[in-house]
């Protein structure tokens, strides 16, 4: 399944959240400037190694924060800042714009410092903005439990379009990754280049956050855009 829009529509404009999609993008085309030798020196200085937790690296808790802009790949990238798009305009009509950066890099933090928990020993970097983007998911299916996302779903290769509660969409994706997490207990911190565990932390520390968030319906702005 991949998502195509929602059926909320923002009442101001999301200065933020394409703050952060540009960055993202902009760190992203960095890298794909560098040299294969410089890249993974990038990716091992500013991505979570949680084993460096172990040792008290003092490069382990900035890399918490560093760690949110890199991405391994242009599907890593254009899945990630997709979704943001979709789902991220919402949440900060919601929150305000300082709130909802302080928001998003906290679910971010929180899903690495879960990454890092589920294989404190492992020395793989990880990379990339899914925890952030899972905390959005989080704030956004209890923010917009009536919302509903239009579904691109290929079957027998023929292209399908259809609307899907956003509940059950993100609950989807959720399960998905909670399992995914488990079947990297015992064997990994991440399997198939995936940090499920981020995911998860994201998701979760967004559902738990989301509340103390959010602005009082008489301080948001009633801009249209």
């Amino acid at each position: 399944m991949f998502p195509l829009r929602d059926t909320i529509r923002a009442s101001s404009f999301p200065a933020v959240n394409w703050l952060l999609i540009i960055t993202n993008a902009m760190v992203f085309l960095f890298q794909r400037s560098l040299g294969l030798r410089d890249l993974e020196m990038v990716i091992n200085i500013f991505g979570v190694v949680p084993v460096r937790f172990l040792t008290l690296s003092p490069l382990a808790p900035v890399s918490l924060v560093s760690s949110q802009f890199l991405h391994g790949g242009w599907m890593h990238v254009i899945a990630n800042l997709w979704t943001l798009y979709i789902f991220g305009d919402n949440v900060e009509d919601r929150m305000g714009h300082s709130r909802y950066l302080i928001f998003y890099l906290l679910c971010g933090v929180l899903g690495g410092v879960v990454q890092v928990l589920s294989g404190p020993t492992s020395s793989v970097p990880t990379i990339g903005a899914s925890g952030s983007i899972a905390g959005v998911l989080g704030a956004y299916v209890l923010l917009f439990p009536r919302a509903r996302v239009l579904t691109f779903v290929p079957i027998f290769f023929f292209p399908w379009m259809v609307e899907i509660p956003a509940v059950i969409y993100l609950g989807i994706w959720f399960t998905s990754q909670f399992f995914g997490g488990m079947s990297a207990l015992g064997t990994s911190s991440m399997i198939g280049g995936v940090a499920y565990w981020a995911h998860v932390g994201g998701f979760a520390s967004g559902l738990l956050l989301v509340r103390r968030f959010v602005l009082p319906p008489h301080v948001r702005s009633p801009a249209r855009w």
